[in-house]
C-alpha cells in the first residue's frame, strides 16, 4: 500500500490491559465511535480473533468490511488487513504498544484505499481523523477501567 498515517498516544494503563480492550471486538459498539455491529467470524486456538466483520455508521460514512488479524506472540502488537469490504478496496493497519514510564505508548498506523478514488490529501486527513478518534476513545476506555 502506498501512503499510511501514524499517530501515537500515551495511555495510563499497562500494555496487557490495553491489548485486552483492542482484542475485545464484541464490545467495540459500546465505546468505538460509529461501530454499529462487530462480529468475530473466526478465532485462533488461544481465543484471539482471526477474522472480524465490522458494520460502521458515522453519519455520511456507512460501510461493512471484514479484517484479518495477525497477533504478535509477545502481546505488544497486532496487524490487520482487509479481506473484503463494501466501500474499501484495501486496508492495512496496526497497533504497537510500548511501555512508557507508568503507562503505555500506543502507536496506531492505518492505510485505507476506497473503492471511489479520493485525492491523497483528503484520504490522509480522513485517516488522521480516524486515528485521532480511535486513540482518544481507546485511552478513555483503558483509563476508565484502570
Amino acid at each position: 500500500m502506498a501512503d499510511e498515517s501514524t499517530q501515537s498516544i500515551v495511555i495510563d494503563a499497562p500494555p496487557e490491559k490495553i491489548m485486552a480492550i483492542i482484542a475485545d471486538f464484541p464490545s467495540y459498539p459500546d465505546w468505538a465511535n460509529g461501530m454499529k455491529e462487530v462480529e468475530v467470524l473466526a478465532a485462533r486456538e488461544d481465543g484471539r480473533a482471526e477474522q472480524v466483520r465490522f458494520a460502521i455508521d458515522q453519519g455520511p460514512v456507512k460501510d461493512e468490511y471484514t479484517l484479518k488479524y495477525d497477533w504478535a506472540p509477545d502481546g505488544l502488537s497486532v496487524k490487520w488487513e482487509l479481506v473484503k469490504g463494501t466501500m474499501q478496496k484495501a486496508q492495512q493497519g496496526s497497533y504497537v504498544l510500548a511501555p512508557s514510564g507508568t503507562g503505555t505508548k500506543v502507536t496506531y498506523t492505518l492505510s485505507v484505499q476506497l473503492v471511489i478514488p479520493m485525492i491523497g490529501l483528503f484520504r490522509r486527513k480522513a485517516e488522521k481523523m480516524i486515528l485521532d478518534t480511535a486513540l482518544k476513545e481507546l485511552k478513555k476506555r483503558a483509563e476508565k477501567a484502570a
